[in-house]
């Protein structure tokens, strides 16, 4: 039974959300369908469709179909699959593919995961030809789409607020392959204070560093190791060196390296943000893969973080932007090993109870099960 995956750009770095669970599915094949590759995850040649495939002219037609839905030739191809379903991972996907629906007469499924559920029209409007014709769809998207999924209760709400029809909307958590992330207690935890995450503003890192330098005047050899690019990355390596004893910015890094550093640090920091255009997190992977690993959180009360961290049982929440909620609650943890063991054996119990992927996989195939149940005789009439 095929489904389609469709996102715009398949598939940067940090989505292993989408494809890991996609690739978990057992009574369902996922097909990969979007406007073009981007470096990133890798993906299964044979199933993965793009739209623009780098050649000049492609350009054009990636524009078209975004304004249009007019695709001929992936859409043959898609045709040609008969797919069961659509699964657009983000909104803007989600507008982008109602001219689809419409024809292969398929429900559609649309995954709110954060900016999409939270930026202002009347800023993002003109940002990306994307976000144009988001809004320019956005009643039509709430009229035509079978199920609305959101990453959170936090998205959820947002929605709600947005006027989504609420017998449309549910929240699936995507959760963590709690097997894969398992920490080796042979290595040593060393005194490292880790952030991983795109550099962009709602991520709040430029608080962080703040509370590091508050810290390492103290305690120099604690270390902060940050993962992850963005257009943020040079004026925070500018604010660090000017600030900090003891850091390093290692740029994008692959899972399993990610992992590893999860396996070496102390803490883990994630202090988001609400941003200026009201942009804001679902909830950040990384907070779960962490505390699969064992490694406490240090984090702050915003969008669906502490769906997941659970202040002074798995971790320590804040408010935004609190540079001294941020270096209390890392001092804590440093300074108490008997507190930090507790956190982290109990964030480790919570993502198995709770974000464990391979239940929430399993319900997603219920979701989809449900979608496609014929309806029961009698309703609607």
């Amino acid at each position: 039974m095929n489904i389609i995956i469709f996102n715009s750009l398949l598939l940067p770095p940090s989505q292993t959300f989408i494809r890991d669970p996609a690739e978990k599915l057992e009574k369902f094949t996922p097909y990969y369908v979007g406007c073009r590759r981007v470096k990133g995850l890798d993906l299964p040649e044979k199933r993965t469709l793009v739209i623009n495939q780098g050649k000049p002219i492609d350009k054009v037609a990636e524009q078209l179909f975004k304004i249009t839905g007019f695709a001929p030739e992936i859409y043959g191809k898609v045709h040609q699959l008969n797919p069961l379903l659509i699964h657009a991972q983000f909104g803007l996907s989600g507008a982008l593919m109602l001219p689809w629906v419409v024809r292969l007469k398929i429900p559609l499924i649309v995954h709110y995961r954060g900016a999409d559920a939270t930026v202002k029209e009347q800023s993002s409007r003109y940002s990306s030809l994307n976000h144009w014709v988001y809004f320019q769809r956005l009643a039509t998207l709430k009229q035509q789409t079978t199920l609305f999924l959101t990453v959170s209760k936090f998205i959820e709400k947002k929605l709600l607020e947005q006027g989504f029809p609420p017998d449309k909307i549910q929240t699936h958590y995507h959760g963590v392959d709690v097997h894969q992330f398992t920490p080796d207690l042979a290595i040593k935890r060393e005194p490292i204070v880790l952030f991983v995450g795109r550099l962009t503003e709602k991520k709040g890192c430029e608080y962080l560093i703040k509370a590091m330098a508050k810290i390492q005047s103290q305690q120099p050899a604690l270390k902060l190791v940050i993962i992850g690019d963005g257009p943020l990355r040079t004026a925070l390596e500018t604010s660090a060196a000017n600030t900090l004893k003891n850091y390093q910015f290692l740029g994008v890094q692959s899972p399993e390296i990610v992992k590893n550093w999860m396996n070496r640090a102390q803490i883990m920091a994630t202090p988001s943000i609400t941003g200026t255009q009201g942009d804001s997190e679902g909830l950040p992977n990384v907070v779960l893969e962490a505390q699969a690993m064992g490694l406490p959180v240090v984090s702050t009360y915003h969008a669906g973080i502490p769906e997941a961290v659970i202040d002074g049982e798995t971790g320590f929440l804040c408010p935004e932007r609190d540079i001294d909620g941020l270096a209390n609650s890392i001092q804590q943890l440093l300074t108490n090993l008997e507190m930090w063991q507790k956190f982290s054996q109990q964030g480790r119990k919570y993502m198995q109870s709770n974000f464990n992927r391979d239940r929430q996989t399993r319900r997603l195939e219920e979701i989809y099960t449900t979608v496609l149940a014929p309806p029961e005789l009698g309703k609607g009439t």
